[in-house]
């Protein structure tokens, strides 16, 4: 094992089954890591050879190996595999040299060959023996031969220009045809195995009267060397043979050996007359030496024949574009992959040999990606730099490989890598803060706004949902104010808003994705309560208790424009809601008060005089300017009076002067007339009685001065209560009525 490469030796025929060694042992890889990291073999053949136990990475037989029909005549017979593991990506080489095992004998191409031999041929003529193949190699291919007794003829073996041996047959005594015309054979071929193999054929050798000598080539061995896409007709090389013979006997004519294989003879054609041997159709071969045997016999009745070997070499042009396999590909990668990440590996060859079978490969310098050279003919793709998927979601990297040869071959292939998606974006909200503004009063569950939050990722790493961040408003949790739908960030008020209670506040909506771990951000949204014309104007001065009226006490005779009071309210809405006006709604008495609008001041018109009313009753309005407008009353009761009286009156509540002609007040004034018509009566009885007594007397005058009947006289006057002498009579009204009457009454008495 070195540098990630590993050789085992195996011999054909293996059994299946059998172990081969242990790879994990060998790469020193732990063994129960290979199903995890989806271990592969990778091999070029069409049959899979071995197999990796999973569990113990003990390595065995799959299929028995014929390294005869594997590798043909090849002298090392090799096998590659490429084992690759991922998590992370690696790739180890295997090779697999196959032993050769002495499991063919030899074979000879013919199942009988037959010489003729003629008859006056001297002792020490020589016939070439055909030679026999065995597909093994080394010392278990064929390493000499024997032939069956015979007194007439005996067995040599001769060696070639390179090295190579064959048998022949030398006669060793002279023939006679007319006591024996067939001599039969047994040419047997043995290899060196142990135990060795042998193969025989026989040789069936006809006595001939004629023709004593067999062509000779020019060379044992002839070369020649073209190119690989030589077209078809193209002069290999030319060979001559000789024979001694005259007439048909010398006439040569050229062929291939039976020995040559039927591939070759299908690649090449030798002229019979010329020798000359050309290119016939395409040369696929993969070797770069063919070996080819010419024989040349005569015409003669009894033909005589000899063999030459060609040796052509196979030069090799760059007719095989580079071969781009994709061995691995990891795709897609996550954009966060680190710099120097595997993404896949790449198989590239060139069926070339030497500098034709060079490549070189490159991508595009604009990429993120870069290829390393890793084993031979390996290369793996990395990234270079860092992605971005909300930038670039997916490459096309084109891997061009070029050869080396003259000129250049070049082959593209595109992958198509795509960039898997992390969770590196959090949301982003078009601004850092939002203002809503919401009227009071809104009913429950009212739509407020809507908050929205973008995030580039994708799938559930760019699913944005909405919350709220515990807060307290007011003292109160948030979410008895709010609530966020999930979904879509619409904000809903959960319950109603009082502008008098608060007028402002603030929250944050959090966006957060569903990604892991989940990103977040926040933003602040500004609430602003309006105003609604929902309280109507607090009467703050006067004030009453109980229900009763409020009484102001103004001095009797007070002046013009003197402050009776000033009505103060307030209201808590604001703006225009809660601007306040005063108005006058009741008087009893409308020429008297006048009040301010704006002040709500409660001023006399005139000055007061001796004859208006004691008690007045007021109601004041006081109205704001919302829309629609409230309102709220109140009413003053006016008492006139110079002095704090130690009980208030009552006032009614109409706020009305009283009417003079109630019942109360018809009462009296009934009774009073009654009790007058009575008084009057008395006096006029009294008049006539003086009258009466008058006339009797001598001197009127005495009887009824004038002065004094004016002093006597009675008289019936209607006086202020505060001019009442001692001797005046005083009735005061009861209920309604609000003044007293005074009445004198005299009699004068003569």
């Amino acid at each position: 094992t070195a540098n990630g490469q590993v050789v085992y030796s195996i011999a054909e025929e293996t059994e299946r089954g059998a172990s081969v060694g242990n790879i994990a042992k060998d790469l020193g890889i732990d063994a129960a890591t290979l199903s995890a990291r989806k271990f592969r073999m990778i091999t070029g053949s069409s049959k899979q050879y071995f197999n990796i136990n999973a569990s113990t990475g003990a390595l065995s037989v799959n299929e028995p190996i014929d390294r005869e029909q594997l590798c043909e005549l090849k002298s090392a017979c090799l096998l590659n595999y490429e084992l690759v593991l991922e998590n992370p990506l690696e790739l180890y080489r295997m090779e697999f040299k196959v032993l050769d095992i002495n499991d063919n004998s030899p074979i000879f191409p013919l199942s009988e060959y037959h010489i003729n031999v003629p008859e006056f041929l001297s002792p020490g003529a020589r016939f070439t023996l055909p030679t026999a193949q065995d597909l093994d190699e080394g010392t278990n291919s064929v390493q000499n031969y024997t032939l069956s007794l015979d007194k007439h003829f005996h067995l040599e073996m001769q060696a070639r220009g390179d090295g190579s041996k064959y048998p022949e047959l030398v006669l060793k005594k002279a023939l006679d045809r007319e006591q024996q015309a067939t001599h039969r054979l047994v040419l047997t071929a043995k290899d060196g195995g142990d135990p060795p193999k042998s193969g025989d054929v026989p040789v069936i050798v006809t006595v001939l009267d004629t023709n004593d000598n067999a062509p000779e080539f020019e060379h044992s061995v002839y070369r020649a060397s073209i190119l690989e896409n030589s077209p078809s007709g193209t002069l290999v090389v030319q060979v001559h043979a000789t024979d001694l013979d005259e007439g048909p006997n010398g006439e040569v004519r050229y062929s291939f050996s039976n020995t040559t294989s039927a591939d070759l003879q299908r690649m090449f054609l030798i002229h019979p007359h010329t020798g000359e041997v050309t290119v016939n159709g395409v040369l696929a071969v993969q070797r770069p030496l063919l070996e080819m045997l010419i024989e040349a016999r005569d015409n003669g009745a009894f033909c005589m024949s000899s063999t030459a070997k060609l040796l052509v070499e196979i030069t090799d042009v760059n007719n095989h574009g580079p071969e781009i396999t994709i061995t691995s590909l990891s795709s897609p990668i996550p954009e966060d992959a680190v710099p120097g990440t595997v993404i896949a590996l790449l198989s590239i060859m060139d069926k070339d040999p030497g500098e034709n079978g060079k490549v070189t490969c490159q991508i595009p310098d604009n990429l993120p990606f870069q290829l390393k050279p890793s084993l031979e003919n390996y290369y793996s793709l990395v990234t270079s730099g860092l992605l971005d998927r909300e930038l670039v979601s997916g490459y096309n990297i084109t891997i061009t490989a070029t050869d080396l040869g003259s000129p250049p071959i070049t082959t593209q292939k595109t992958l198509w890598v795509q960039i898997s998606d992390v969770n590196d974006n959090p949301p982003v909200f078009s601004a850092d803060t939002f203002d809503v503004f919401v009227e009071e009063n809104n009913p429950l569950g009212a739509f407020l706004y809507q908050v929205s939050a973008s995030d580039p990722d994708m799938g559930e790493n760019g699913r944005v949902s909405y919350m709220l961040r515990n807060s307290t408003v007011a003292g109160s949790a948030l979410a008895s104010f709010l609530s966020v739908s999930l979904g879509n960030g619409s904000i809903y008020a959960t319950r109603a808003f009082d502008f008098e209670q608060l007028r402002s506040f603030y929250f944050q909506v959090e966006a957060k994705d569903n990604g892991s771990p989940a990103l977040s951000a926040a933003i602040t949204v500004n609430v602003y309560i309006s105003d609604q014309n929902d309280n109507a104007p607090a009467i703050l001065y006067p004030t009453s208790q109980n229900g009763s009226v409020a009484v102001e006490v103004v001095p009797r005779l007070a002046d013009e424009d003197y402050l009776v009071t000033k009505v103060v309210a307030d209201d808590e809405d604001n703006a225009q809601n809660a601007w306040l006006s005063y108005h006058l709604a009741q008087s009893s008495d409308s020429t008297l008060f006048r009040l301010a609008p704006h002040s709500g001041e409660l001023r006399t018109t005139r000055s007061l005089r001796s004859t208006d009313f004691l008690k007045h009753k007021v109601v004041v309005v006081v109205r704001d300017h919302g829309d629609p407008p409230l309102s709220s009353t109140v009413t003053v009761g006016i008492l006139l009076a110079d002095t704090l009286p130690q009980a208030l009156p009552d006032f009614d509540d109409s706020g009305e002067p009283p009417p003079l002609l109630n019942a109360t007040n018809i009462y009296l004034i009934v009774s009073l007339a009654c009790v007058s018509c009575i008084f009057a009566a008395f006096l006029l009885f009294l008049a006539i009685v003086r009258l009466c007594r008058c006339r009797t007397c001598c001197c009127s005058s005495c009887c009824c001065p004038a002065a004094e009947y004016e002093k006597y006289c009675y008289s019936v006057h209607m006086l202020p209560s505060s001019h009442l002498p001692p001797d005046m009579l005083e009735v005061t009204g009861v209920g309604k009525l609000t003044h007293t009457y005074l009445y004198r009454a005299s009699v004068g008495l003569g």
